[in-house]
């Protein structure tokens, strides 16, 4: 079987996949199509686009994502074209929708079946756009958020079968496509991923053990999205109330998901700026490697993830099977996984006061809690390990190019 992967930025979600797939003597070839921005390596074929032109300037303020996504499924058919010509034709397309690459492929290969990876579909109410500013948005954002779903919908019409990882990102899609789209997630590596009491972690000269106390948050990007303003303000008060307590921080000061602050400062220099907080006591660490991101949860006393309805990020997973304390938002992609008590601790993503007191219970009750760090792991094994899913991923890839799976 010839596969063709299709990812702005792959590997992304294929990483583990690929990599399992490599030396099955089932799969003939591999090739990748993606951006030529994208700087990672992989020991796969690679087939770079890059768009010709940039959006038209004032288009509809509605429309310059799908008229991103066509002049991106443009410039990858020109480059499909070429590939098909030189003789090469896919068993099966698997692709991340939202960016356009797959729109134009069912013209070059009618026959080819496709398998579509699908991560979000927009709302404008009970969702992401309106959670943090607690009200409904402008009719004008509503039109925006509806429209982004357009790329979406365009897949949706022309593929075999989809997969999402989460059921609560599965149920953000409309009713009509569910059963056309598996719940199967990613998987996490739960054997790299894995405790160790012993662990230290060095900074700037200073070592780390689980023996500390160590509150830990991780993150792509300083942002409302992933409750980074939140967090600080809860750690703030934290400090004051515990004179030893450390806090490591992952992540690069930017905006990945969401809006950045109009008076042009990040998320991070407003909370320096309007919290008294001991910055001696806050370390900083970046983007950090996946073993530097495993110690920092293996010394963590609590570890705290706040997300807004949103795509569920793989390092709370990934700390999940680690075994940390979680201390997660109250919200629906962390329910799916966590349940306060038994695996975790949840708390409102806005009570910043309460948070930190719960902070503090983290660390109070370090025994109490230990069963709900072995919880934790377990749900991870149980549901989420790579070894287990991704057998099934290849088993759906079979599927979907062989017809048994198909909506189309």
């Amino acid at each position: 079987m010839k596969i063709l992967f299709l990812h702005n930025n792959f590997p992304g979600q294929y990483r583990r996949i690929y990599e399992y797939l490599r030396n099955d003597p089932a799969i003939e070839d591999m090739v990748v199509c993606t951006l030529e921005t994208n700087k990672q390596t992989f020991p796969l074929k690679k087939v770079v686009y890059k768009p010709h032109r940039e959006v038209t300037k004032g288009i509809h303020p509605a429309l310059p994502d799908f008229e991103a996504s066509v002049i991106n499924a443009q410039n990858v058919f020109q480059k499909m074209v070429a590939l098909k010509n030189s003789g090469w034709n896919p068993d099966l397309i698997c692709g991340h929708s939202g960016w356009g690459p797959t729109l134009f492929l069912r013209e070059l290969w009618p026959d080819t079946r496709m398998l579509t990876y699908y991560e979000w579909w927009y709302h404008s109410a009970h969702s992401d756009v309106d959670f943090l500013k607690q009200e409904p948005p402008s009719y004008d954002e509503r039109v925006r958020m509806h429209m982004k779903n357009a790329t979406f919908m365009a897949d949706l019409s022309i593929m075999d079968w989809g997969v999402s990882p989460t059921r609560f990102q599965h149920s953000r899609f409309p009713a009509i496509y569910r059963d056309k789209i598996e719940v199967l997630h990613d998987g996490i590596d739960t054997d790299y991923m894995c405790p160790d009491p012993d662990d230290t972690l060095e900074i700037e000269g200073k070592t780390f053990t689980a023996k500390d106390e160590i509150v830990t948050y991780a993150t792509r990007g300083m942002e409302p999205y992933r409750g980074f303003p939140q967090f600080m303000e809860a750690l703030a008060r934290a400090q004051k109330a515990r004179p030893n307590l450390q806090a490591i921080i992952v992540g690069r000061d930017r905006v990945a998901y969401g809006s950045k602050r109009k008076d042009g400062k990040s998320y991070k220099e407003h909370a320096f700026e309007t919290l008294d907080l001991d910055l001696s006591r806050v370390h900083f660490l970046d983007l950090v490697p996946l073993k530097t991101l495993r110690t920092v949860f293996r010394i963590s006393s609590v570890h705290v993830y706040l997300t807004v309805p949103f795509v569920l990020s793989w390092s709370m997973m990934e700390a999940l099977s680690t075994g940390v304390l979680l201390l997660g938002s109250d919200t629906d992609p962390i329910r799916e996984m966590v349940t306060d008590g038994e695996n975790g601790l949840l708390v409102d993503f806005f009570d910043t006061k309460r948070i930190a007191e719960r902070i503090g219970e983290a660390l109070d009750n370090r025994e109490k809690y230990a069963p709900l760090r072995e919880a934790a792991r377990r749900t991870a094994i149980e549901r989420y390990a790579a070894k287990h899913l991704l057998p099934c991923h290849r088993q759906l890839m079979i599927d979907v190019a062989t017809g048994v799976k198909t909506c189309r």
